[in-house]
């Protein structure tokens, strides 16, 4: 649950895990490229890794007050985590320390092309709960953006972004990792569902192979009750169809030269999340256009919050 102040993922499946000897996680599939597997307790070794800090930091890169309530372990990354908020800037008021679960974290696969996949194993993420989330409340309500996923407990989602609209806070919800059964009131608690096009695929039942699809895709999940859609392509930019007028708009990026496409998507919506915060009265089609610049430059680096540029770093135009 993230939270932009006043002043991207794919499929999702239980994975069959296992600890052998050496404490390695085994899963007994890897998705996609561009998927989300979500397994909510294992153990975790590592012969060789890189360790970045997650997709949580695209806004606050852009010059947003940001709070992002969530729970982590006590443990190395819990400690190093809070530590991260607090160089970029993140309040840390709502974030809470435990002793019952481990610091969630996701093992990420990526290919010689840029693409990626990943098995995200929750942890402290799912005991975000109720109590958490009234101790929150009078950040929530004073915001203007509440952006949502499902990488923590999706009723406590749910109940986040119900407060936002109860506060007329502008909502964005992005389902990743995805829920084939996903709760009804999640569309009608959107005012702008944001997936991808794996994600689609799963909600929808039917193929988001291209911008068409895409377009067909959008319609299906708009008549679900959200205000807009937003379906992320990759390198065909994204469609972003809205309620008002019945609009579904093809909206291209720019080509460039892909690294690493780890964290894409929560940049997109990061910078998507900037923009309504600050230009309200932005079509949505033109902060679609900005976010799609901004994701650009992330899968041109490696990792997730070391791709994300500050604001010094993009056009000035973006803003």
């Amino acid at each position: 649950m993230r939270i932009r102040g006043r002043g991207e993922k794919g499929n999702e499946g239980e994975v069959g895990m296992k600890r052998r000897e050496g404490g390695v996680i085994v899963s007994s599939r890897l998705g996609a490229a561009g998927c989300v597997c979500l397994r909510v307790n294992a153990f975790v070794d590592f012969l060789c890794l890189h360790i970045f800090a997650g997709g949580t930091m695209p806004v606050s890169r852009q010059a947003t007050q940001r709070s992002n309530p969530t729970e982590v372990g006590e443990d190395f990354f819990g400690d190093n985590y809070i530590h991260n908020f607090k160089d970029n800037g993140v309040h840390t008021d709502f974030v809470g320390q435990t002793s019952d679960a481990a610091t969630g974290t996701a093992s990420i696969v990526v290919n010689d092309a840029g693409e990626n996949a990943i098995v995200i194993v929750a942890g402290a993420n799912m005991l975000l709960g109720v109590e958490e989330l009234q101790g929150a409340r009078p950040a929530v309500s004073r915001a203007k953006v509440l952006v949502c996923q499902l990488e923590i407990c999706p009723q406590t989602s749910l109940r986040a972004l119900r407060m936002a609209q109860e506060n007329k806070v502008k909502t964005i919800f992005n389902p990743a990792p995805a829920i084939a059964d996903l709760d009804a009131e999640f569309y009608r608690a959107s005012d702008v569902f944001c997936c991808n096009e794996s994600e689609a695929e799963l909600l929808t039942g039917s193929s988001v192979a291209n911008v068409e699809e895409a377009h067909q895709a959008g319609q299906q999940l708009l008549k679900r009750g959200c205000g807009s859609v937003i379906i992320t392509l990759g390198p065909q930019g994204c469609v972003v169809v809205k309620a008002q007028g019945l609009t579904s708009t093809h909206v291209q990026t720019t080509a460039c030269a892909t690294v690493d496409t780890t964290g894409a998507g929560d940049s997109f919506i990061g910078a998507l999340a900037f923009y309504t915060a600050h230009y309200p009265t932005m079509p949505l089609e033109e902060m679609a256009s900005r976010a799609n610049r901004v994701a650009a430059v992330s899968v041109q680096a490696v990792g997730t919050q070391s791709s994300y540029p500050f604001r010094r770093d993009l056009p000035a135009e973006l803003f």
